[in-house]
């Protein structure tokens, strides 16, 4: 992991963190879901860096190493458009491949619609495109679903804060490496559907574990719990 390289670019008051390697013609940018950094991306990063591409992995604002907004409960999606937007421009990039998985989907999806001229191509994982407009899912799925529960103002916040950092990120990874979806009962906390003796999934080790917990101790997950779970 020494060969990737780390530095960090303003964007108006923040400094946002960006891990990079390769210096090929052809960009890609990897923009991560959640619980994700730019560490989720190293593999794929080495990968084509081997392959002759340039690769760009940045922490979101209130992610990893990247500073928090001042009022991160404001955060939205256009704050992560117009940050990739600064990114490129600060990194005098003019075309990009973008890369994303999970929420970091709908970002490159709508960077691609509202500045095609900067985009060469899109690729996601895990989630379809889907036009701006009031999420549907209350309809479908009953009211213990992960998502309806963390949008639920403080209901994330609570449930997250009756543990560490580090547990938070354990539990989450076990809940998402399931076939099930995450689902609670009336009474029970998305947390709780987590046994405390449950080992991590065969693919994430205990020092990842330890990276990733170590930068959301740093972070904290205030604003991951305003993009994407508590927009509306």
């Amino acid at each position: 992991m020494d060969e990737i390289q780390h530095k960090f670019v303003n964007v108006g008051a923040l400094k946002l963190h960006i891990a990079e390697i390769g210096t090929g013609p052809n960009v890609v940018v990897f923009l991560h879901g959640f619980p994700e950094i730019w560490y989720s991306w190293r593999h794929q990063m080495l990968a084509l860096a081997g392959a002759g591409f340039r690769a760009i992995a940045p922490d979101y604002r209130g992610y990893g190493l990247s500073d928090s907004p001042p009022e991160p409960e404001k955060t939205t999606f256009t704050h992560l458009l117009n940050d990739l937007l600064q990114i490129i421009d600060a990194l005098a990039i003019s075309k990009v491949f973008l890369v994303g998985k999970d929420f970091g989907g709908p970002p490159a999806y709508l960077f691609s619609i509202l500045h095609p001229e900067r985009v060469l191509g899109v690729i996601t994982l895990g989630v379809p495109y889907v036009p701006p407009g009031p999420s549907m899912l209350h309809k479908y799925l009953p009211e213990g679903f992960y998502i309806l529960r963390w949008k639920e103002p403080g209901r994330a916040e609570a449930d997250f804060g009756r543990f560490d950092a580090k547990t938070v990120v354990r539990k989450v990874y076990i809940l998402f490496s399931r076939s099930e979806l995450p689902i609670a009962n009336e009474n029970q906390e998305i947390m709780d559907l987590v046994e405390p003796d449950t080992p991590l999934p065969s693919w994430f080790t205990e020092d990842d574990l330890s990276t990733y917990g170590a930068l959301y101790e740093k972070s904290g997950f205030r604003t991951a719990l305003q993009v994407p779970y508590s927009w509306r």
